[in-house]
């Protein structure tokens, strides 16, 4: 743990967590905020006891950073006090969606206070009559599948479940299914490279990367001459376009959240165009950004492609329930110059099989590792660098598949929004709750200070996919010529829609 550098007491933070610390900016704070919607009251005082009995049972929640030259480590906060974390407050005026949008504005605006642990929750007493709990954690202490892990272990699946209940032991909520809606991505590396990842997280363990270590590839010669090639690509690709989602950035962000979409209806249509779950959402989040950019009066939109970061998950099941970062990136690029929506969910679908197989997340993780070990200096300008290579972060995260309860109440809906690194000034984060999936959006009020004008075109572009869809036999495997009937009956509706 390389106590030595900070005395007995003090824990070494790793030098992937170290790295999220450090791209903390004030033009892009390296928080994770989450919200809960309740359609009744939070017992404030029971809901104390749960983060009392549940959450501070990980020590990191008690703990605050402090910081040796090119280093950091974790220091238990003797003055810890809950109270400092756990704030009850209200709306003012309507105490509708627009008073909420404004609060939770404010906050993601502010940084952590880094003399205390890095969190903090908000229970909202009058939202629509019912409540909310909007929740902030900075990104070393976790990456989304941990943090919504540890949202679970507050949660019950009855409302009368004893407070001090010791929480399941966490595993994914994806299934076996390769439709299933979040594991598109981890799974071919969970496959191809558990020994790999094995021999890595043990060095991950000892404070070394795997880029410190290129000896221990050796017994992997193919491994290696993917990793080679890898991250030459990596290095050696160009800057994403300048578009209006692409500029300088302030220190001012907006948030913004969609209606839920029945997942039940994502699954139809992934079937009827033999697409994953998966690439259809990200066709309606393509579909959504190029309809903003035509409305903002963007020129060049057609075959216009940017890039997206998306975080790949690389951690073991073994590791659920074990706070920290264990993912990497891989760039997909969004083919936003395809106007046509059937067109565009099949291009998606290739370039996301032309990801499957490469190394670019075990790269991502690697570099990431070593930067958090090396000076501030160094990390800087190699964030700026890579950040350059994409417009976007966009990320999936599997929750709950059915009702949950925290502190007695039951929790209608959830959401969350995702950080952005060096000058990336839009996130797009997609969470499934409760059979139902939901969209929501960052933005740098600079770029984009409507955010809900984003949000509110992903449920027309997937209405496009569902007028194809209607006319297909959803319980019948896909046609081998399923997509030029689909692109044909696209044609003809739009054809016979111009006409009308």
């Amino acid at each position: 743990m390389l106590l030595n550098l900070f005395g007995s007491d003090r824990e070494a933070m790793s030098g992937v967590d170290t790295a999220w610390l450090r791209m903390d900016r004030p033009t892009n704070l390296m928080v994770i905020n989450g919200i809960m919607f309740f359609d009744g009251p939070v017992d404030f005082e029971r809901l104390s006891a749960v983060i009392d009995s549940r959450l501070l049972r990980h020590r990191r929640f008690k703990q605050k950073v402090v910081r040796s030259g090119a280093n950091a480590a974790w220091e238990d906060d003797p003055d810890f006090d809950l109270a400092n974390h756990l704030h009850l407050v209200a709306l003012p005026g309507q105490a509708g969606k627009a008073e909420l949008e404004r609060m939770v504005n404010d906050l993601i605006s502010t940084p952590l206070d880094f003399a205390k642990p890095l969190w903090q929750f908000y229970v909202v007493e009058n939202y629509q009559g019912g409540s909310a709990l909007i929740a902030r954690i900075h990104h070393c202490i976790g990456d989304g599948i941990a943090l919504i892990q540890v949202l679970l272990s507050m949660t019950d699946k009855e409302a009368d479940a004893a407070v001090a209940t010791r929480p399941r032991k966490p595993r994914f909520h994806a299934g076996g299914d390769d439709d299933d809606l979040f594991m598109r991505l981890y799974r071919p590396v969970a496959k191809m490279y558990t020994g790999m990842l094995k021999s890595y997280f043990k060095l991950i363990g000892t404070g070394y990367g795997l880029m410190m270590n290129p000896s221990k590839l050796a017994g992997y010669t193919q491994t290696g001459l993917g990793l080679a090639e890898g991250l030459a690509r990596l290095t050696t690709l160009p800057a994403d376009p300048r578009t209006r989602f692409k500029g300088p950035l302030s220190t001012v962000k907006r948030i913004a959240w969609s209606e839920s979409l029945p997942l039940a209806e994502v699954k139809h249509v992934g079937r009827a165009l033999g697409c994953s779950i998966n690439d259809v959402l990200l066709s309606c989040v393509a579909g959504a950004l190029r309809a903003y950019l035509i409305d903002a009066g963007e020129e060049d939109i057609d075959g216009l492609d940017i890039r997206a970061s998306v975080p790949v998950n690389l951690r073991p099941e073994s590791k659920l329930d074990q706070l920290g970062n264990y993912f990497g990136l891989v760039f997909l690029s969004l083919p936003i110059g395809v106007a046509n929506p059937i067109e565009r969910v099949y291009e998606v679908r290739r370039r996301m099989e032309e990801i499957k197989g490469s190394y670019d997340a075990v790269i991502a993780l690697g570099l990431l590792s070593l930067l958090g070990m090396l000076p501030d200096a160094v990390e800087q300008p190699a964030i700026e660098y890579f950040s350059t290579k994409s417009t976007a972060v966009m990320t999936n995260v599997p929750g709950p598949r059915e009702q949950i309860y925290m502190a007695g109440s039951p929790v209608r809906d959830l959401n969350f929004w995702v950080p952005q690194s060096g000058e990336i000034g839009i996130g797009v984060s997609i969470l499934s709750y409760n059979e139902h999936v939901n969209f929501g959006v960052m933005t740098d009020k600079k770029l984009v200070a409507e955010p809900a004008r984003i949000v509110e075109r992903f449920g027309a572009e997937f209405e496009k996919l569902v007028l194809v869809t209607l006319m297909q036999h959803w319980d019948q495997p896909p046609d081998p010529g399923l997509a030029e009937i689909n692109l044909a009956l696209w044609s003809l509706m739009h054809d016979v829609e111009a006409e009308s």
